[in-house]
């Protein structure tokens, strides 16, 4: 009786190491699953799952996960097919209606040189305004299809965010002031600098100043901060705090700015990111700030002479 009683528990004890032996081989092919899976998400590979299990169960998830691989793959394969060839037809007639504008523009300078009535003044008046209008939305299209064309990584320098903020400025002097905006700034005495591509850092703030010269209701202030923090406000009241918040949406315009493409501010979010950067919006008591994060990555600590 002892006899037996001992071949049961050496079978008792075979069958548990036998058991925790499969369910340690289940348990790595689990991982070996969640760190494939992983792996093909994260970049763009061909390759499939594959498991050293025999287990029918596990390799029944793995073809099931490998199935929805393909499915994924090609969708986003048709996706990134489908928003590159958007973004060329974008750029094509962008490019195609430069021409037949250009010779709009011409003519239209031409009739101002010739003798014209009063009724004529005003419609060649409107037909000129209407043309400037097509033509800059044109341009800000193609301007738009050209950043999100370009590739990932661009060419960085070490850019000193105390002169970027007055050069652009300086360069906006003439449409802020026709605004009667007088800027507030206000600089560190220590240069403040990154690693980052010097026109894409002119544009952002060039995008950001042109929102400012639309909406403000007549002043402007400009902070930079040595953490890298750069705040465009201004008072705003024709804004809400969710209509701030769509500030940075494609094609969105706040109706009593006039005309735009509501392309500005997307297209300085989707330069500023491309950098490593952040930036946001936000609207409390009839005044809007536009704020621009550029974190630090050592450049700050080189010498830099002004």
């Amino acid at each position: 009786m002892v006899h037996i009683l001992c071949v049961l528990c050496v079978l008792l004890a075979l069958i548990i190491l036998l058991l925790l032996w499969k369910i340690q081989l289940l348990r790595q092919s689990a991982e070996e699953l969640r760190r494939g899976l992983q792996e093909r998400l994260d970049t763009d590979t061909n390759t499939l799952l594959a498991i050293p299990s025999r287990d029918s169960a596990m390799c029944r998830l793995a073809a099931c996960l490998n199935g929805q691989l393909r499915l994924l793959r090609r969708e986003r394969w048709q996706y990134q097919n489908g928003d590159r060839e958007l973004k060329e037809a974008v750029a094509n007639i962008s490019h195609d209606l430069r021409t037949p504008l250009t010779a709009i523009c011409g003519y239209l300078d031409l009739l101002e040189g010739e003798k014209k009535s009063l009724a004529a003044e005003r419609y060649l008046s409107l037909i000129r305004g209407r043309t400037d209008h097509l033509r800059s939305l044109t341009e800000e299209f193609f301007r738009y299809s050209a950043v999100l064309s370009a590739g990932e990584k661009e060419r960085t320098e070490l850019v000193s965010l105390n002169r970027a903020v007055e050069d652009s400025l300086a360069a906006w002097y003439g449409v802020l002031s026709a605004k009667s905006i007088a800027p507030e700034v206000e600089l560190p005495e220590r240069q403040v600098v990154r690693h980052l591509n010097r026109e894409s850092v002119g544009r952002i703030f060039g995008n950001v100043l042109s929102n400012a010269a639309k909406y403000s209701s007549g002043d402007l202030r400009v902070t930079l901060e040595e953490d890298g923090t750069i705040t465009f406000s201004n008072a705003a009241p024709s804004l809400t705090p969710v209509l701030a918040e769509k500030l940075f949406d494609r094609y969105f315009t706040v109706e009593s700015g006039g005309q735009g493409t509501g392309l500005g501010l997307s297209i300085a979010r989707h330069l500023t990111e491309r950098m490593g950067g952040t930036v946001t919006a936000d609207w409390r008591e009839g005044t809007l700030a536009v704020c621009l994060r550029f974190p630090e990555n050592g450049a700050q600590e080189i010498s830099w002479s002004v």
